[in-house]
Protein backbone atom coordinates (compact mmCIF):
# COMPACT_ATOMS: atom_id res chain seq x y z
CA UNK A 1 0.00 0.00 0.00
CA UNK A 2 1.39 3.11 -0.77
CA UNK A 3 1.95 6.26 1.65
CA UNK A 4 -1.01 8.99 1.28
CA UNK A 5 -0.23 12.96 1.79
CA UNK A 6 -3.00 15.08 2.42
CA UNK A 7 -1.89 18.70 0.50
CA UNK A 8 -3.93 21.90 1.64
CA UNK A 9 -4.70 24.27 -1.13
CA UNK A 10 -6.35 27.43 -0.20
CA UNK A 11 -6.49 30.65 -2.83
CA UNK A 12 -3.13 32.21 -3.60
CA UNK A 13 -1.11 29.54 -3.09
CA UNK A 14 2.15 29.39 -4.65
CA UNK A 15 2.45 26.76 -7.79
CA UNK A 16 5.45 26.34 -7.60
CA UNK A 17 5.57 24.89 -3.99
CA UNK A 18 2.45 23.06 -4.63
CA UNK A 19 3.15 21.75 -7.89
CA UNK A 20 6.80 20.36 -7.90
CA UNK A 21 6.39 18.27 -4.55
CA UNK A 22 3.03 17.11 -5.98
CA UNK A 23 4.36 15.45 -9.30
CA UNK A 24 7.56 14.39 -8.05
CA UNK A 25 5.23 12.50 -4.64
CA UNK A 26 2.85 11.35 -7.36
CA UNK A 27 5.70 10.18 -9.56
CA UNK A 28 6.98 8.13 -6.41
CA UNK A 29 4.09 6.32 -6.28
CA UNK A 30 2.41 8.38 -3.26
CA UNK A 31 -1.48 8.99 -3.36
CA UNK A 32 -1.53 13.06 -3.16
CA UNK A 33 -4.93 14.52 -2.21
CA UNK A 34 -4.88 18.17 -3.02
CA UNK A 35 -7.96 19.38 -0.57
CA UNK A 36 -9.52 22.90 -0.87
CA UNK A 37 -10.64 24.67 1.78
CA UNK A 38 -13.79 25.45 -0.21
CA UNK A 39 -15.46 23.97 -3.25
CA UNK A 40 -14.92 24.80 -6.57
CA UNK A 41 -11.26 25.57 -8.10
CA UNK A 42 -8.78 26.96 -6.31
CA UNK A 43 -6.29 29.88 -8.16
CA UNK A 44 -2.62 30.37 -7.13
CA UNK A 45 -1.14 33.30 -6.87
CA UNK A 46 0.29 33.92 -10.49
CA UNK A 47 -3.58 32.84 -11.47
CA UNK A 48 -2.70 28.90 -12.67
CA UNK A 49 -6.01 27.45 -11.56
CA UNK A 50 -6.26 24.22 -10.44
CA UNK A 51 -9.26 21.29 -9.64
CA UNK A 52 -8.56 19.65 -5.82
CA UNK A 53 -9.06 16.54 -5.92
CA UNK A 54 -11.37 17.21 -2.61
CA UNK A 55 -12.75 19.52 -0.37
CA UNK A 56 -10.88 19.37 3.04
CA UNK A 57 -14.13 19.17 5.16
CA UNK A 58 -14.97 16.00 3.10
CA UNK A 59 -11.19 14.31 3.98
CA UNK A 60 -10.45 15.52 7.96
CA UNK A 61 -11.34 11.99 9.06
CA UNK A 62 -8.97 10.16 6.34
CA UNK A 63 -6.02 8.39 7.11
CA UNK A 64 -2.98 10.41 5.80
CA UNK A 65 1.16 9.73 6.55
CA UNK A 66 2.03 13.25 5.67
CA UNK A 67 0.75 16.55 6.00
CA UNK A 68 1.62 19.22 3.11
CA UNK A 69 1.51 23.20 2.95
CA UNK A 70 2.18 24.72 0.29
CA UNK A 71 3.13 28.72 0.60
CA UNK A 72 1.80 32.22 -0.53
CA UNK A 73 -0.46 34.45 -0.18
CA UNK A 74 -2.82 31.80 0.55
CA UNK A 75 -1.11 31.36 3.56
CA UNK A 76 -2.99 33.87 5.64
CA UNK A 77 -6.12 32.28 4.41
CA UNK A 78 -4.84 28.98 5.68
CA UNK A 79 -3.94 30.60 9.50
CA UNK A 80 -7.41 31.73 9.40
CA UNK A 81 -9.15 28.80 9.13
CA UNK A 82 -9.21 27.02 11.88
CA UNK A 83 -9.02 23.41 10.57
CA UNK A 84 -5.69 23.49 9.09
CA UNK A 85 -4.04 24.05 12.23
CA UNK A 86 -6.45 21.08 14.30
CA UNK A 87 -5.20 18.78 11.52
CA UNK A 88 -1.02 20.41 11.91
CA UNK A 89 -1.86 19.26 15.56
CA UNK A 90 -3.09 16.05 14.91
CA UNK A 91 -0.76 14.92 12.74
CA UNK A 92 1.69 15.77 15.25
CA UNK A 93 0.25 14.41 18.04
CA UNK A 94 -0.25 11.00 15.93
CA UNK A 95 3.93 11.27 15.10
CA UNK A 96 3.08 12.05 11.33
CA UNK A 97 5.17 14.06 9.41
CA UNK A 98 4.13 17.72 8.55
CA UNK A 99 5.68 19.92 5.71
CA UNK A 100 5.47 23.46 4.86
CA UNK A 101 7.18 25.74 2.74
CA UNK A 102 7.88 29.39 2.34
CA UNK A 103 5.48 31.48 4.57
CA UNK A 104 3.23 27.74 5.81
CA UNK A 105 5.89 27.80 8.29
CA UNK A 106 3.27 30.35 10.52
CA UNK A 107 0.73 28.13 10.19
CA UNK A 108 3.12 25.58 11.78
CA UNK A 109 3.86 28.57 14.45
CA UNK A 110 0.27 29.17 15.04
CA UNK A 111 0.10 25.63 15.69
CA UNK A 112 2.45 25.62 18.66
CA UNK A 113 4.77 22.29 16.38
CA UNK A 114 7.92 24.18 16.17
CA UNK A 115 8.71 25.17 19.63
CA UNK A 116 12.15 23.86 20.36
CA UNK A 117 12.97 22.78 16.64
CA UNK A 118 14.79 23.26 13.79
CA UNK A 119 13.44 25.27 11.00
CA UNK A 120 13.69 27.43 7.84
CA UNK A 121 11.72 29.26 6.16
CA UNK A 122 10.50 32.31 3.36
CA UNK A 123 12.58 35.58 4.60
CA UNK A 124 9.53 37.92 4.30
CA UNK A 125 8.51 35.69 7.62
CA UNK A 126 11.17 36.95 9.60
CA UNK A 127 9.45 39.36 11.47
CA UNK A 128 6.88 37.08 12.68
CA UNK A 129 8.78 33.94 12.43
CA UNK A 130 12.26 34.68 14.04
CA UNK A 131 14.70 32.07 14.49
CA UNK A 132 14.76 30.34 10.76
CA UNK A 133 18.05 28.36 10.03
CA UNK A 134 18.10 30.00 6.58
CA UNK A 135 18.72 26.37 5.23
CA UNK A 136 17.15 25.41 2.24
CA UNK A 137 15.22 22.08 3.93
CA UNK A 138 15.41 21.33 7.25
CA UNK A 139 13.87 18.38 8.99
CA UNK A 140 13.08 18.23 12.51
CA UNK A 141 11.14 15.48 14.77
CA UNK A 142 8.92 15.19 11.88
CA UNK A 143 8.42 18.60 10.97
CA UNK A 144 9.55 19.42 7.27
CA UNK A 145 10.19 22.74 6.30
CA UNK A 146 11.84 24.75 3.53
CA UNK A 147 12.77 28.20 2.13
CA UNK A 148 10.53 28.66 -0.66
CA UNK A 149 9.90 28.20 -4.79
CA UNK A 150 13.46 28.11 -5.37
CA UNK A 151 13.79 25.48 -2.80
CA UNK A 152 10.97 23.41 -3.61
CA UNK A 153 12.71 20.42 -5.72
CA UNK A 154 14.57 19.98 -2.68
CA UNK A 155 11.91 19.72 -0.12
CA UNK A 156 9.87 17.40 -2.60
CA UNK A 157 12.86 15.19 -2.72
CA UNK A 158 13.05 14.99 0.76
CA UNK A 159 9.31 14.05 0.82
CA UNK A 160 9.92 11.62 -1.57
CA UNK A 161 12.87 10.15 0.23
CA UNK A 162 11.03 9.56 3.66
CA UNK A 163 7.83 8.07 2.00
CA UNK A 164 9.41 6.11 -0.82
CA UNK A 165 12.77 5.69 -0.15
CA UNK A 166 16.20 6.52 -1.12
CA UNK A 167 16.29 4.69 -4.69
CA UNK A 168 12.94 5.48 -5.55
CA UNK A 169 14.28 9.25 -5.33
CA UNK A 170 17.36 8.73 -7.43
CA UNK A 171 15.37 6.78 -9.95
CA UNK A 172 12.94 10.21 -10.28
CA UNK A 173 15.94 12.26 -10.21
CA UNK A 174 17.66 10.47 -13.03
CA UNK A 175 14.38 10.65 -14.81
CA UNK A 176 14.20 14.35 -14.70
CA UNK A 177 17.59 15.50 -14.78
CA UNK A 178 18.04 16.71 -11.31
Amino acid sequence: MSARVLCVLAAGFEEIEMITPVDLLRRAGVEVVMASLESGPVTGRCGVTVVADAVLSDVMGGVFDLLLLPGGPGVGVMRGNGRVGELVRGFVEAGKPVAAICAAPLVLMDAGVLDGRRFTAHDSTAGELPGSSGERVEEDGGVITSRGAGTALDFGFLLVRRLAGAEVEEEIRRAILA
